[in-house]
């Protein structure tokens, strides 16, 4: 045979070699994760639910999903092991220190000035029309009934005076 037809073969073949070795190492990963949980530590199951681990057995997992309620789960069906922090900023609402975290970005520009005085030259609150005004509407507006032939509606190309 010859080498180029062959060729698809080969590549098809490294392609799904790629892919169960990628899905591999992703289920070692979980199983570590699984094998490396401790009692007190917060997880997330795959069905969405958060609990602290309260006792790992071999196959099996026992969680505290709140006061007097324990679960007992298979250890695959857990999806995370979560860190402390992110376990309580999820189920308790607990944000971390941000003043340890360094500078703090203010919400809006008002902090950031020198003063919080008004400018002497900024104008006192007068009232600002933004509305535009065509040449038509100011001379309506000196003249009343100086173009009242205009009142009437124009008519457009569809329309016709013959009747």
């Amino acid at each position: 045979m010859n080498t180029l037809t062959l060729l698809p073969f080969i590549v098809l073949i490294a392609a799904m070699f790629l892919m169960t070795r990628s899905a591999k190492k992703k289920q070692q990963q979980a199983a570590t994760m699984r094998n490396e949980m401790q009692p007190g530590s917060g997880i997330r199951t795959i069905g969405g639910m958060y609990a602290t681990v309260k006792e790992v057995n071999e196959d099996t997992v026992l969680v505290d999903a709140g006061p007097g309620v324990e679960l007992l789960f298979a250890k695959n069906a857990i999806g995370a092991v979560l860190t402390d922090d992110e376990y309580n900023r999820i189920v308790h609402g607990i944000e971390h220190d941000l003043k340890a975290d360094g500078a703090v970005v203010p919400d809006d520009v008002s902090s950031l000035t020198e003063t919080d005085e008004p400018a002497a030259d900024a104008p006192a609150d007068k009232p600002v029309d933004l509305g535009k005004k065509d040449a038509d509407d100011d001379a309506a507006d000196e003249t009343p009934g100086a173009k009242a032939d205009e009142a009437e509606p124009k008519k457009t190309d569809g329309e016709s005076d013959a009747k």
